[in-house]
């Protein structure tokens, strides 16, 4: 039986929130390194324990509680600012409680609640009014071992209607993930499982090769083998976003209801955020309008960029994520192959192949990966090569692919 003083952390919340609460757990293991900390969680996230190496041990709790715990040295609350999650830990009768301060708890003290941090660094500032350092930047997560590596993850659900982009919209970029060559797998929990069944026949009408329905069948660890080892992730404002942030794995993620600023800053080079700027009710029973301003043309750029940087570190043999990259299945650019050029509907110049770029007198620029999307606004920062800037920069390309540029 253990004798260490007890820490009991209220994160009642799904996967996404328990991501986004890592660099504040890791906090609290480095300050209070003799305490056993507990992870008011729901029971279906304890696989992500050991790779947060924060944590000892997990209590099934869901939402703001009750905490089946009594007399813990030290209660967080890392879950919310209302009442009932104060009051959820002050029943457990804790020897000290952190939390935010609220007009229905007086006695309970704390930081006023701040509505405009993300997350990551709310609940940081948190402990850090406490007197207790921790990090924002501290999100990685370690790569899992995987048995298959190279494919791209397809994720279209989200906890509300109002984040999820139409399947029809999914279809179309997973069959054109399929013609180029990509190994698909559509993911999900097992209440997702007939939306991932559906996309899939949907892709299948459209002759796309046929993908893999994961969804369903993995609990979370399972799936962080999967997210660990994969080229890309494609998805919601949804928790496999955050996770994918986590283990360093390129994604592109549709917003609608809320800001990506919410969650957090993920590395922009690995990262891309495609949103309306519209603000909605992330709870809603439709797809949020913002959402769906966001077509089918702007997601495919994206993914072509990510993949085509991925593929760019994997021939630079610059060690990136090398464990993801060996495993079977792995696809890499052909040295010998020919040089293809593909045009992408208002976006850049995708080239793939052994090329070489030259300045008008000759010197060659140094492209620094195998396959590079060139600009074609303008407005890049990082000339000739594409930083995403299209949108912002309302480019247009003077005719459709195979027109002309």
């Amino acid at each position: 039986m253990e004798h260490r003083p007890v820490l009991v952390a209220l994160r009642g919340l799904g996967m996404g929130g328990l991501l986004t609460a890592v660099p504040a757990l890791r906090g609290l293991r480095r300050a209070y390194p003799g305490h056993r900390i507990l992870l008011a969680a729901p029971a279906a996230l304890s696989g992500l324990l050991p790779l947060m190496d924060a944590v000892d041990a997990l209590l099934d709790v869901s939402g703001p509680g009750p905490v089946p715990y009594d007399r813990p040295d030290i209660a967080v609350n890392l879950h919310g600012g209302g009442p009932r999650s104060t009051l959820a830990l002050l029943r457990t009768r804790p020897g000290r409680l952190l939390t935010h301060a609220h007009p229905g708890v007086p006695h309970a003290g704390g930081p006023p609640w701040d509505p405009e941090p993300d997350e990551v660094t709310r609940w940081c500032a948190l402990l850090g009014w406490y007197g207790v350092p921790a990090d924002p930047a501290d999100l990685s997560l370690p790569v899992p071992p995987a048995t298959a590596a190279g494919h791209v993850i397809v994720h279209p659900g989200a906890a509300s209607p109002a984040r999820r982009w139409p399947p029809e919209r999914f279809a179309q970029v997973v069959a054109a993930l399929g013609r180029a060559g990509h190994r698909v797998l559509l993911t999900g929990g097992p209440a997702e499982r007939a939306l991932a069944l559906r996309l899939d026949a949907l892709s299948r009408a459209s002759g796309s090769p046929v993908a893999e329905v994961a969804a369903g069948r993995t609990d979370v660890a399972a799936l962080a083998e999967l997210v660990g080892a994969a080229r890309l992730v494609v998805c919601g404002d949804t928790g496999v976003a955050h996770l994918a942030t986590a283990l360093g794995t390129p994604s592109v993620v549709l917003f609608g209801p809320a800001s990506p600023a919410r969650g957090g800053r993920p590395r922009r080079d690995r990262h891309i955020a495609l949103w309306a700027g519209r603000t909605g009710d992330p709870h809603g029973l439709v797809p949020d309008p913002g959402l769906l301003e966001i077509g089918v043309p702007e997601v495919l750029e994206a993914v072509l960029t990510l993949l085509a940087a991925d593929a760019g570190r994997a021939g630079d043999g610059d060690g990136a994520r090398p464990e993801t990259r060996d495993g079977p299945g792995a696809r890499r650019e052909e040295a010998d192959g020919p040089v293809t050029v593909t045009l992408c509907e208002d976006g850049p110049l995708l080239v793939r192949g052994p090329f070489t770029i030259v300045t008008q007198d000759g010197r060659t620029v140094d492209q620094g990966r195998a396959a590079v999307a060139l600009c074609r606004c303008g407005r890049s920062a990082i000339k000739p090569f594409c930083d995403g800037s299209h949108k912002t920069t309302g480019f247009r390309a003077p005719g459709a692919p195979g027109e002309g540029t």
